[in-house]
């Protein structure tokens, strides 16, 4: 299994809301996709303008077909636009 964390810094100009908006379009359709044990958007309690996105793959070829599909080519780049900054993680439980 492996579990990215994929943080971003909202710019200063952008309303939340809007983000938020367009991001559960984005947590729907993936919530969907075979291979996907979870995917939550979830928001920094001391800095509501950090929002994460924890997502957990089966495994890497089911994260490689997310990164491909339709939905996440349409979306993330609309997020991007309204994001100063973003630092994705990706990782491996230790057994």
């Amino acid at each position: 299994m492996l579990r990215v964390v994929a943080k971003g810094k909202l710019k200063s100009d952008v309303q939340k809301e809007e983000y938020i908006k367009i991001a559960r379009e984005l947590v729907t359709e993936t919530n969907k996709e075979e291979g996907c044990i979870s995917y939550v958007l979830h928001e920094d309690i001391n800095d509501p303008t950090i929002v994460t996105m924890i997502e957990e793959w089966v495994d890497e070829e089911a994260l490689d077909l997310h990164n491909r599909s339709e939905h996440v080519r349409t979306i993330v780049p609309e997020l991007r636009k309204l994001r100063e900054s973003t630092e994705i993680n990706l990782y491996r439980e230790i057994k």
